[in-house]
């Protein structure tokens, strides 16, 4: 845990804005626009920031946190360095040949888990044996039936990851306008094939997964309501995800983390609570925490990193939000992610319009590109 960025690369890369404009740069506007989007209207994805936004911190002072320990536990079971996971994300390759490879070798080296999506490339196989140090999820899209399932679920536990997740937000694969109006259909093309399985998923396949796989920790992404985690826990289900998809799936949504208390409180502790959507800061992930998350996902900000500087990029972007945490939780009065005191949480109007990049102001109007 802990490998750094050559000094050239730290020096290149001081703010995580410009792993942003790194990515825009080498990246074509096709698979750019992949990458930035959401479906329809966006609006689901605006909320996202717009959630994150309007919370607001109450900070102790005169506290000694002169020493900040960010590190978190990954399933009770090991300790990692922050309470963050690489999410899955389809078509990883687009964004650095390595793919899914290349993100879990720098998620290991720095001590972090990845959660290794069934639509990316280099397998499930392979991105196993890339992040062998690490800890790692295999996330599954059903295409097929039981056997289906089942196979995938015997591969992932034999060659060693962690856990297992299906992701159940997608029933119907979305329309994403920016890649639609483009005529640039390659990912949605190729990920719809087999969705009538996804499409037909129900709580008896998540009850028969736990009858067969006793032993095997589930996870079910996707979660956007207080009533579904608590079915989710009656089924045994071990983790509960909040998440929208990155406002990718359905439109007018909620942001996530306007959605996470109700579910922690659903929850009541019979289950841990996951959250991505819309973390692009350490700031955003120290309100995760704070409101009851215990792993904060993150998906387009990692790919910045990838496509900027490949192993190296994903590192750094890790690297400068481990700082943005540590500044963070020491500002509060916090030498711990434990000590961050539920009432220094508290609503407050939000001062910018949302917008997938709103968290950089330094980079370029919307307008203009960004």
């Amino acid at each position: 845990m802990g490998n750094a960025m050559s000094s050239e690369g730290q020096e290149r890369f001081q703010t995580l804005h410009e792993l942003v404009k790194a990515a825009k740069l080498k990246l074509n506007a096709n698979i750019w626009d992949y990458l930035v989007g959401a479906t329809e209207t966006e609006t689901t994805m605006q909320r996202n920031r717009a959630a994150l936004d309007s919370v607001a911190f109450r900070p102790r002072v005169l506290r000694d946190v002169s020493k900040v320990d960010s590190s978190a536990t990954f399933l009770g079971r090991r300790k990692i360095r922050l309470p963050v996971m690489l999410c899955p994300v389809g078509s990883l390759d687009s964004f650095e040949p390595g793919g899914a490879a290349t993100a879990g070798r720098a998620a290991a080296a720095f001590g972090v888990p990845i959660m290794v999506s069934s639509v990316t490339q280099p397998g499930l196989e392979e991105s196993a044996k890339a992040a062998a140090e690490g800890p790692k999820i295999f996330q599954l899209y059903v295409r097929g039936g039981p056997d289906f399932v089942d196979d995938h679920v015997k591969r992932a536990m034999d060659v060693g990851y962690d856990a297992f997740c299906i992701t159940v937000d997608s029933a119907h694969y979305s329309r994403r306008e920016r890649d639609i109006a483009k005529r640039f259909v390659k990912h949605w093309r190729a990920r719809s094939e087999g969705m009538n399985y996804q499409a037909a998923l129900a709580w008896s396949d998540i009850a028969r997964f736990r009858e067969k796989h006793p032993d095997v920790t589930l996870i079910l992404k996707g979660i956007g309501m207080a009533e579904d985690a608590e079915i989710a826990v009656k089924h045994g289900v071990q983790v509960v995800h909040v998440s929208n998809h990155g406002g990718r799936q359905l439109d007018h949504g909620r942001g996530s983390l306007a959605v996470l208390p109700e579910v922690v409180q659903a929850v009541g502790g019979k289950a841990r609570v996951w959250m991505d959507g819309g973390i692009s800061r350490g700031t955003d992930l120290v309100k995760a925490v704070a409101l009851g998350a215990e792993l904060v996902g993150i998906g387009r900000l990692y790919c910045y990193g990838l496509a900027a500087a490949g192993e190296q990029g994903v590192l750094r972007v890790l690297q400068l939000l481990e700082d943005e945490v540590q500044t963070c939780l020491g500002l509060l009065g916090a030498t711990c992610f434990a000590e961050v005191e539920r009432n220094q949480v508290v609503a407050a109007a939000p001062t910018v319009l949302p917008h997938v990049h709103s968290a950089f102001p330094l980079l370029a109007e919307p307008e203009r590109g960004y």
